[in-house]
């Protein structure tokens, strides 16, 4: 557990686009990071679209956010997870998922670990503060 003791789930049940939901759960993340909380990262429902990868939002004139999700693991944010029956409502293959960093000895691609609903429950049940975008 962390220095703080105190576990934080940020959940991200927007779609990217048309709002600042994705965005502002992203500053929260590496806000939390930064006080050293037990952070843990869930994207549901419509959030999951923000994990697809290609995703270019110079056309609509946006910030784009996919560099700040590909550095979660720099910032020590790892318990990042997604829920598959939200990939497979979205048609989403698991392996479309953006990368949220890299290993730091094989190179390798670091993607959020698809889980089932049940154990997105279990772990929402082991939170003290869960804070929803």
């Amino acid at each position: 557990m962390s220095a703080t003791g105190k576990k934080v789930m940020v959940t991200v049940r927007k779609a990217p686009h048309g709002s600042i939901y994705v965005q502002e759960s992203i500053e929260v993340m590496f806000i939390f990071a930064t006080y050293s909380m037990d952070l843990s990262v869930v994207f549901l429902d419509d959030g999951v679209l923000a994990l697809h990868t290609g995703q270019d939002t110079r056309a609509l004139g946006i910030k784009g956010f996919m560099a700040s999700l590909g550095a979660l693991v720099d910032w020590e944010v790892t318990k990042v997870y997604v829920d598959r029956q939200s990939l497979k409502d979205r048609n989403i293959p698991e392996q479309a998922i953006v990368a949220i960093g890299k290993d730091e000895v094989t190179d390798a691609p670091i993607r959020p670990k698809v889980l089932d609903s049940a154990e997105i429950a279990a772990l929402m049940a082991t939170q003290h503060s869960i804070v929803s975008f």
